[in-house]
């Protein structure tokens, strides 16, 4: 397991992005070493790492949303069916791994990243209009919510400096049932998964933890 490449976007306009300074979706892969720390809450930080831009604050970046993880398997997996090459970093993802299961990733995971960089699995990507318009593909959306294979957020434990060809070694792998896939699916197509997410813990992202307390305190069975 390692990184294959380390994203970096850097803003640039365009009629589908949702900030009025544009979208740092475009990421493309780094020559050398960046730095990765913690960036602050949401709101006001942007990404972990050095370099790179996250124009939309208010639904992207902070602490929870640190870093964005994607798995080069499945970059290949998206690339067969529509038919043309998707190069790193192309998702907006930070990190382009290769031999780890992103997806299957359970929340509270931690991954070592080169020697000193330790990153905690907290939450799952949600599509967004930028992410539609900048694929260009016909119901973007609704086929990749439908795959459930959304990539991972992170947040950062420790900071360190990576690079492409870094090893990743999980070092830690909570023994409940929620992965980043079934978080997703529970935020998405699922709502009645939504109470059972709460048993990842205050390693849940918050956003989503409010949503599982409030679909929790209204019963089984009610929307």
């Amino acid at each position: 397991m390692h990184v294959v490449s380390v994203n970096l976007g850097r803003p640039h306009f365009a009629d589908y992005a949702d900030a009025p300074g544009g979208t740092g979706i475009d990421k493309r892969p780094a020559d050398g070493p960046v730095r990765v720390a913690a960036p602050g809450p949401k709101g006001t930080a942007g990404s972990a790492l050095a370099g790179d831009a996250v124009c939309d604050r208010r639904h992207h970046g902070g602490t929870d949303q640190a870093v964005y993880g994607f798995a080069r398997e499945d970059l290949d997996a998206w690339g067969a069916e529509l038919g043309r090459p998707l190069r790193n970093g192309v998702f907006g993802e930070n990190l382009t791994t290769t031999g780890l299961d992103v997806n299957g990733a359970r929340i509270g995971e931690l991954w070592r990243i080169g020697p000193g960089l330790l990153l905690e699995v907290c939450g799952a990507r949600i599509p967004c209009r930028t992410f539609a318009g900048w694929l260009g593909e016909t119901d973007w959306l609704k086929r990749f919510t439908r795959r459930a294979a959304p990539g991972a957020y992170l947040r950062v434990i420790e900071p360190g400096e990576i690079r492409a060809g870094d090893p990743i070694t999980i070092v830690h792998r909570p023994d409940h049932e929620v992965s980043v896939s079934f978080l997703f699916r529970a935020l998405t197509l699922e709502p009645e998964l939504l109470p059972r997410v709460l048993a990842a813990g205050d390693a849940l992202d918050p956003e989503a933890r409010e949503t599982a307390v409030k679909r929790s305190s209204r019963g089984p069975g009610r929307t």
